[in-house]
């Protein structure tokens, strides 16, 4: 499962989008209960947003069991899921993202794609607090092999992704699509301290 993610650079397009949050850190370690950075579609254009990363739809009671990931293959049905499915889907960017392999002595990999920028389908909700609204994002994933992956869209995709006008079918297809090629590194063990959070994270084994 994708535990953890990294955004530290962005291209000025990305950082011109409205909403986009002043000041927004590097982070080089993303875990659920995060903020997050979101992308969704607003009329013809791109919104920005900072999110939670565990959704949290209106009738949860327990924040503890926010869910951080959706499954592709069956999000459509679940009442948790599908309500955001069908109307908030939304994109979380980033550089790449890792991945522990083994049994004994999990050994990290940092994944990223061709483009320095990767977006990752996902859905959000909005959840009242106290007169605020907040945001919360779930990240959906697809088996790869033995691992669960985020769902990469390319910019095709995500235009299809974010149009509140795509077909069900179209939408649900996307979900079924396979995973594709990426380029991988081990790391050193420094990224396995989950307080870390810096570029020491990419230290290659």
């Amino acid at each position: 499962m994708t535990g953890r993610y990294a955004l530290f650079r962005w291209p000025p397009a990305l950082a011109g989008l409205r909403g986009f949050p002043a000041g927004l850190a590097p982070h080089w370690s993303i875990a659920p209960a995060a903020q997050v950075l979101m992308l969704r579609g607003v009329a013809d254009a791109r919104e920005a947003a900072l999110a939670r990363w565990g959704l949290t739809p209106a009738w949860l009671t327990d924040l503890s069991r926010a869910p951080a990931h959706a499954r592709a293959e069956t999000l459509v049905e679940q009442p948790m899921f599908r309500e955001a499915f069908r109307s908030r889907r939304c994109l979380l960017p980033a550089n790449g993202f890792y991945e522990w392999r083994g049994t004994a002595r999990k050994r990290p990999y940092w994944l990223t794609g061709a483009a320095p920028l990767l977006h990752f389908a996902a859905l959000w909700e909005a959840y009242p607090v106290g007169g605020q609204v907040y945001l919360s994002v779930a990240m959906i994933t697809l088996a790869v092999a033995s691992q669960r992956r985020p769902l990469i869209l390319d910019e095709a995709e995500q235009a299809l992704w974010l149009d509140a006008a795509s077909p069900r079918a179209s939408l649900q297809a996307l979900l079924l699509r396979p995973a594709p090629a990426l380029r991988e590194r081990a790391l050193a063990a420094l990224v396995n301290d989950p307080r870390l959070d810096a570029p020491e994270c990419l230290t290659p084994a």
